[in-house]
């Protein structure tokens, strides 16, 4: 037992100091390039925050790894092959800390299979977000008022499986952010924004094959996540993607024994949203047009922005929803080489103890020009009877960062377990 955890340790340890490596090569190498920064924004990214601990304690992987109460989030084919009739999670994490002490997100999500043979799940979530206390104030610094903006969407998904090995689902969502609560900011009337979105999955899972005498599975995932329509804050034509996100996902399970396995899996996540172009420094004003441009918007040529100019490279981002998604694979101003840059990797590791108690570790990585989120996590799980819970910890490769000392802590129910804990009781 103990020269198996030690094995457990050292591949953890080793595939973390490698990822921590390439990453430090690759951003010495990027920086000496003077690669430009053109992070690409949407509206209401809290959908993107890591809700719960298991996930967040390796690295944010999710799209293939064993089902769980919150794989709605991540992949809601998984569902299918969740191993309980019934459960729910909830979870919490305190959000920016090292910035502001009042920001945090809170997560529940439930399921329950449906239908005599067990091939249909049914799951709903609720992921609530709030940002703090904010004072707002005029121009002059003078107290507007006060309020507490927050966001939330509810999520109701189904999942079936469509073979023994493969299986789909869907998820529908509502989102709503209210960040001004109603108050005029810059002469504009504001308004709580309001998506509607669709989550579209698979989920691929091989029975029990056996490589080097062991027993092991082999998972693949895929999940477009979040398809749905602008968000606007304000009464004008003025309207924000919201992240419309493709993942994709590699796992592989090996059971050392009847007590021990080890878990590794791999995600790649991109923004399906326009990368935001690359504008003449000058905006052009009125009728000072350079030859061959028409007018597209007052006193603006058909390729510019009324706030920045000629769009000298890459697309125009105001473009409809499915057109943005199509395009989004190659609109980056820098080309193919800044398109790479946009693909987000996550690697995760889980050592598992009799299905008793877990220990977790990971790696994510977004390119500095796009965000540079760099961090390890650690986590560990237990689970005792009818309850279980999980702790994830996130350690930024950068000191100073605001999203060091971010915690999250996530408590499952198992609803079979504790009807089976019951029936025990009342047969004694």
């Amino acid at each position: 037992m103990l020269e198996i955890i030690k094995k457990g340790a050292f591949l953890l340890m080793a595939a973390l100091v490698f990822s921590n490596a390439s990453a430090q090569n690759v951003n010495q190498d990027e920086r000496a390039d003077e690669v430009q920064l053109n992070t690409i924004t949407t509206a209401v990214p809290f959908l993107m925050i890591s809700p719960d601990a298991r996930s967040g304690a390796m690295g944010d992987v999710g799209a293939a790894t064993d089902p769980d109460g919150a794989s709605i989030h991540w992949n809601p084919a998984k569902m299918a092959y969740v191993p309980n009739k019934m459960g729910f999670a909830v979870s919490y994490t305190p959000w920016l800390r090292a910035l502001v002490p009042d920001i945090n997100l809170a997560y529940i999500s439930g399921y329950g299979k449906i239908g005599k043979k067990g091939l249909q799940t049914l799951s709903g979530s609720l992921r609530y977000f709030s940002l703090g206390s904010i004072t707002f104030t005029d121009a002059q610094g003078g107290t507007i008022g006060d309020f507490t903006p927050n966001e939330f969407a509810i999520d109701i998904s189904y999942a079936r499986k469509l073979s023994e090995e493969f299986s789909g689902g869907i998820a529908l969502r509502y989102i709503y952010s209210n960040l001004t609560g109603g108050i005029n900011v810059g002469g504009a009337d504001t308004k709580p924004g309001q998506a509607g979105a669709a989550d579209i999955s698979f989920f691929y899972q091989t029975k029990r094959i056996e490589i080097a005498d062991r027993k092991s599975v082999l998972t693949a995932g895929i999940n477009i996540s979040n398809i749905g329509s602008k968000m606007s804050y304000t009464n004008t034509n003025e309207e924000d993607f919201i992240p419309i996100n493709f993942r994709f996902g590699l796992g592989f399970k090996y059971f050392v024994d009847e007590r021990n396995s080890i878990a590794a899996f791999f995600d790649i996540n991109k923004l399906m949203v326009p990368t935001p172009p690359i504008y003449d420094d000058n905006p052009y004003i009125n009728d000072q047009l350079p030859p061959g441009d028409t007018l597209g918007a007052i006193g603006h040529p058909s390729n510019a922005n009324s706030n920045f100019g000629a769009i000298i490279a890459g697309q125009d981002p105001n473009r409809s929803v499915p057109n943005g998604m199509f395009t989004s694979f190659g609109d980056a101003p820098g080309g193919s080489m800044e398109e790479l840059r946009e693909i987000n990797i996550a690697v995760g590791l889980e050592y598992w103890y009799n299905k008793l108690f877990a220990i977790r570790a990971g790696y994510f990585h977004e390119h500095y020009s796009k965000g540079n989120r760099q961090f390890f996590t650690v986590g560990a799980g237990i689970r005792y009877n009818v309850f279980g819970l999980d702790f994830a910890y996130l350690i930024p490769t950068q000191q100073r960062h605001p999203l060091e000392n971010t915690l999250r802590f996530t408590l499952t129910f198992d609803f079979e377990a504790f009807k089976k804990q019951n029936e025990e009781k009342n047969d004694d």
